[in-house]
């Protein structure tokens, strides 16, 4: 028998890995994980709970929003909003731990609810047992990444998981990082908690995966819509305590100018960063310095042992970890069988839930700058979500969409939107783009009046682009 470790089985993908395995014959299986409930980062504290407490926000600012209805605009019930949060994602981390638990009810396949420590190359000791393993694969997942700032220990602050639990909040707020956590949890404070925000931008604009003007109607939405301030090419320097227990926030810009802010709280929403305390690495041969996983999503320093999902830090996607999931464990069942292990490749497929939902950015494929640094020779189409007016008629008229064409054969290669309902069109486009689908061959003629007409119009103005 083969014998697999997954340290980190509760995860997304670590457990994607394990449902891949456990049919497989020939393989023995250890499963340990030390999440108490367990579940995985997604479930319990990240993609899930955010989009419950998004649209609690969602439907306050469509009622203020929308100018044709009276009446005072209600407040959100931030205890409800927890308490069913909660409910939810008891229940959706229960299935997963169920999940896992019944394939440690199958000969061959042990589960240890503890944490995971490698002792060799080829052993770990989790629950006080040592675990001989042909193949180790680790999926333990990222962490919060508190910054190295001047006084940072000397504020308090809040993380995305804080604000996810918070029943109340305070009047205004300092906001560090503005990726995919802060373009998210931002809104949400200004709508659900009343809060007034400064948000630190280091570039010219949000959304750096995005063509500029996204980057820049995304800005133009926040501030317009939001007691948002978000000040551009700056750099936080140093944070300090006020008199009265808020926080100060010493920046400076680009040009060497310098600025101070103050709040009554922090919000830091900086990323994240590979969880490999305790692990035990370093009585391994692997090192985890640099770009320490190849495309296999073995280690580079030992073929055996395999990184997959946030900790390895090529994309902290769900639907990514999960793939890498899947690729190790195939990989892994290539290598028993004197086969190659095959590199995981996938499509650029990125959404985020921006402007609380309302105004998702979404991308599939390459942006115009991608394309060009690929040495494509493209023609690009830009529209409006105004230009349609259906986006009109459901009093959401904010917003863009792109879509990137090969000039040479109509090739579809990108889109990106940032209008309402993006984030369900980026399944549409991705087919498109993965099935690598000639721009001239796809239907313009969606349901009228539907808001797909916005693609239509993308698809006319790129074969007019190819025809001329």
């Amino acid at each position: 028998m083969t014998h697999v470790v997954i340290i980190g089985a509760y995860g997304s993908a670590g457990a994607a890995v394990a449902g891949e395995l456990v049919e497989a014959d020939g393989i023995e299986l250890t499963l340990i994980d030390n999440g108490d409930p367990g579940g995985g980062l997604c479930i319990l504290e990240g993609c899930m709970p955010s989009k419950e407490v998004l649209s609690a926000g969602a439907h306050r600012f469509q009622a203020r929003h929308d100018h044709r209805l009276v009446g005072d605009v209600p407040d959100v019930d931030l205890e409800a909003v927890v308490e069913q949060k909660n409910d939810h994602t008891r229940g959706w981390a229960g299935h997963r731990r169920d999940s896992i638990h019944s394939m440690a009810e199958r000969d061959g396949v042990e589960f240890v609810h503890d944490t995971a420590t490698f002792v060799d190359d080829h052993t770990v000791r989790a629950g006080g047992e040592e675990y001989e393993a042909d193949y180790v694969v680790v999926a333990t997942g990222s962490s919060v990444n508190v910054p190295d700032l001047p006084g940072i220990d000397e504020v308090e602050f809040m993380t995305s998981k804080d604000v996810l639990h918070a029943t109340e909040f305070p009047d205004s707020g300092i906001v560090m990082g503005f990726g995919y956590i802060g373009m998210e949890m931002v809104p949400y404070l200004a709508e659900a908690g009343g809060m007034e925000l400064t948000v630190i931008e280091h570039d010219d604009r949000p959304i750096d995966e995005a063509d500029p003007a996204f980057g820049d109607e995304a800005r133009q939405i926040y501030e317009d819509n939001w007691d948002i301030t978000i000040p551009t090419n700056c750099y936080e320097c140093e944070l300090e305590e006020t008199a009265d227990g808020g926080v100060r926030l010493h920046v400076e810009f680009e040009d060497g100018t310098e600025d101070t802010y103050e709040a009554d709280q922090l919000f830091l929403f900086t990323g994240r960063r590979p969880t490999l305390e305790g692990l035990g690495l370093e009585n391994t041969s692997v090192s985890a310095e640099g770009d320490w996983v190849r495309e296999t999503m073995q280690t580079e320093d030992a073929d055996h042992v395999y990184a997959v999902g946030d900790v390895n830090e090529k994309e902290p996607i769900l639907h990514v970890a999960k793939e890498q999931g899947f690729t190790a464990a195939e990989n892994i069942l290539r290598q028993e069988a004197g086969a190659e292990p095959q590199a995981y490749e996938n499509v650029h497929h990125h959404v985020i839930f921006s402007g609380l939902g309302i105004y998702p950015f979404a991308r599939v494929g390459h942006n115009e700058e991608t394309a060009r640094e690929e040495g494509y020779d493209i023609v690009t189409a830009t529209r409006q979500a105004s230009d349609d007016g259906v986006f009109k008629s459901k009093d959401v008229p904010e917003g863009l969409s792109k879509l990137v064409v090969d000039a040479e054969d109509g090739t579809v290669l990108g889109w990106q939107g940032l209008h309402y309902h993006a984030d369900s069109f980026a399944k549409t486009m991705q087919i498109v783009v993965e099935m690598g689908l000639d721009v001239r061959d796809l239907p313009d003629r969606a349901y009228h009046p539907t808001l797909p007409e916005n693609l239509d119009g993308l698809i006319r103005d790129c074969v007019a682009e190819l025809d001329d």
